[in-house]
């Protein structure tokens, strides 16, 4: 047994692996095969407002932006030269936010989007499961049936136009959080009360638009789960037997229903990127997602496909994370 789940956690590792090379890979491919020229963009950008320059000046420019970039020489050599510069944490300087570095910019943006929405993915999973559960348990119940009408008609609608409703009644026609930001102009970073209740009121928002949103999802699943898994007969023969109704549902419902959840747990986790990210940008909230909406509308080369490999490594990693403490869910899985 303790061989195959050690195989188990080294197949996991290896997948993890892979799928982290081959979406490299793909994200270094497609900007070079599209036809925009992002060193031709900058040149562009340089002498838009000067008046001449000398063709000397201009092809030196587009030799050490070339350079700059690692757009320079056959692509297999830009290939090699780009994992050299990734391995070593270098993704190059930033076109719109020249010259700072594009690591610099995501490792800026990173904790607030990991404040915010990993946060309250897991918030609203964690109650949209809870919930979820007792109301499939419980699907008699008049207030099981109002939740299920009022998830069906939260969990359709796109976190952007729910993020816009939300916007528009509780910060300007009842002005009870700010428009934007994330903490208060003039607020001094650090551990005090003043700094951190700020960053809560203008993350309140944001958040209540992740929550509902995915708490309708979460509670929709987990419902439909417990409602196939209060069928079974050992769940009858439970029920029979006299034996205690939060037992059934803690110990034969939820821990049987709650496996599938796992696993969308892990795709919400890595998946920040989806539309979740509009959020941030409704709010002008200074997160990842923010951060990508303004290098796609700058072309920032760099940036995007910065932004693209993250994206790939957290995906991946919180998949692996998942499949790695599945077993201590599914004891089944030790001993394949």
């Amino acid at each position: 047994m303790k061989n195959a789940f050690i195989r188990y956690i080294i197949l996991r590792v290896l997948q993890c692996l892979m799928v982290i090379f081959v979406g490299i890979t793909v994200t270094f491919m497609i900007p070079r095969f599209t036809p925009v020229d992002p060193v031709e963009q900058a040149i562009t950008r340089m002498t838009m407002f000067q008046a001449s320059t000398h063709p000397e000046a201009i092809e030196e420019m587009r030799t050490s932006l070339a350079t700059l970039y690692g757009l320079e020489g056959s692509i297999f050599e830009q290939y090699l030269g780009f994992w050299g510069r990734l391995l070593q944490g270098d993704l190059g300087p930033s076109l719109s936010s020249f010259p700072r570095p594009v690591m610099t910019l995501i490792r800026t943006s990173l904790p607030w989007t990991a404040g915010l929405l990993l946060t309250s993915t897991i918030i609203s999973w964690t109650l949209g499961n809870i919930i979820g559960a007792f109301a499939g348990y419980f699907h008699h119940k008049k207030w099981s049936q109002v939740l299920g009408v009022v998830a069906l008609m939260v969990w359709p609608i796109p976190y952007y136009i729910f993020a816009f409703v939300l916007l528009v009644l509780l910060a300007y026609v009842i002005p009870l959080f700010p428009l934007s930001g994330a903490f208060a102009i003039g607020a001094t970073p650090g551990l005090n009360w003043h700094f951190v209740s700020s960053v809560i009121r203008h993350g309140f928002l944001p958040a209540l638009s992740i929550v509902a949103i995915g708490f309708g999802g979460q509670f929709l699943g987990m419902r439909s789960l417990v409602s196939n898994v209060i069928s079974e007969d050992y769940i009858l023969y439970a029920e029979i037997a006299g034996v205690p109704n939060h037992r059934i549902l803690k110990n034969y419902v939820i821990r049987n229903a709650l496996l599938p959840q796992i696993t969308g747990l892990a795709l919400q986790l890595g998946m920040i990127f989806n539309g979740a990210m509009i959020t941030e940008f409704v709010f002008s909230y200074p997160g990842i997602g923010y951060l990508a909406y303004t290098a796609i509308f700058a072309g920032d080369f760099s940036l995007i496909m910065g932004i693209a490999i993250f994206s790939i490594v957290a995906v991946a990693v919180a998949v692996l994370i998942i499949d790695l403490l599945y077993p201590v869910f599914d004891p089944r899985v030790k001993l394949r």
